[in-house]
């Protein structure tokens, strides 16, 4: 009966890796779910990135796809953009249809428009930097507000048990996927020396913060943002957490808008001390898909190879974070 099939048969993660790419297979399933969701005649273009298969239905509309080996995070995002959709000081995809589809689960949804923030970002002067670092700032306050149901029901059950795990696992994980021994030596002093809040209170988080999943458009003063997408991982847990991410693929060592940035969102100037970057810097170690070695081919060096200039370097607030 497979070989009937118009989508393959994946069950597995090694399976999707395999053909995750391959537009050969997955073509004529993607244009069998666009004629059972009446668009037809429209062109369908995969979108370049992404971890799942994602198509531009025509200008209007967006296809994502997930495997059956992925329906839980299919289920997040479908629940999660109903849940923030008006909600935020910017656009969201609205959830036009959901369904499966011969075992993958697909969303249809709006189509945000704007250019990616990762493309604009070397063109844009410190003024536009600050203007969007204020704005983010203010659309994640407004995202860690959102109540719901359905964040409640969002994993981990047990936040405290979350963090445990992932400090016990941290160097295995780091390990794993090729950290220098150097670096790997230092983590679990570095962890034991930060003190996280236990029991904090938990929010909706995106945890995936970065330029690829933020959309600007021009206007009369110079960018704005236009657009949140891809809340596949998202999750309850700490606030904090979610800086970690976007000290990593925003900020990207640029002090003076990770400060702005967390002012908008609600921070005191107190606040904004010297062991905020290493609490930041913990979570981005603890994070799901945290990846040391891959970040540090990314990101600027630190003056010395330690996790406490990593932190300063990466999530450092600048000269007038003591103003």
């Amino acid at each position: 009966m497979a070989d009937n099939l118009l989508l393959p048969v994946v069950q597995t993660q090694e399976q999707f890796e395999a053909v995750r790419r391959d537009e050969a297979r997955l073509r004529a399933g993607v244009t069998a779910i666009c004629r059972h969701l009446g668009l037809c005649g429209l062109d369908i273009v995969r979108f370049a990135d992404g971890s799942m298969p994602v198509y531009a239905v025509g200008e209007q509309h967006v296809l994502k796809l997930y495997p059956s080996v992925y329906r839980r995070e299919g289920d997040v995002e479908r629940q999660v953009l109903r849940v923030v959709e008006g909600r935020l000081p910017i656009p969201t995809p609205a959830v036009r249809q959901a369904g499966e589809f011969e075992g993958w689960a697909y969303v249809l949804m709006d189509r945000l428009h704007g250019q990616s923030l990762a493309v604009v970002w070397p063109r844009l002067g410190a003024r536009e930097r600050a203007r969007l670092a204020v704005a983010l700032g203010e659309t994640l306050a407004a995202l860690h507000a959102i109540a719901s149901p359905v964040i409640d029901a969002l994993g981990p059950p047990d936040w405290d048990r979350f963090v445990v795990e992932q400090r016990a696992s941290c160097v295995s994980r780091q390990r794993a996927s090729g950290l220098d021994a150097m670096w790997l030596a230092q983590i679990p002093a570095f962890l034991d020396s930060v003190a996280l809040e236990t029991s904090p209170r938990l929010v909706l988080l995106h945890t995936e913060v970065m330029r690829e999943h933020l959309l600007v458009t021009p206007d009369a003063g110079g960018w704005s943002l236009s657009g949140l997408f891809d809340f596949e991982p998202a999750m309850r847990g700490a606030r904090e957490y979610e800086f970690a991410a976007v000290g990593l693929f925003v900020s990207r060592g640029d002090g003076s808008f990770l400060r702005r940035l967390l002012t908008a969102y609600g921070y005191t100037p107190g606040r904004l001390d010297d062991a905020l970057p290493r609490r930041l810097l913990a979570y981005a170690l603890l994070h799901r898909y945290s990846d040391l070695r891959w970040y540090l081919q990314q990101l600027p060096s630190p003056p010395t190879p330690t996790l406490d200039a990593l932190a300063a370097c990466w999530w450092g607030l600048g000269w007038s974070a003591r103003q």
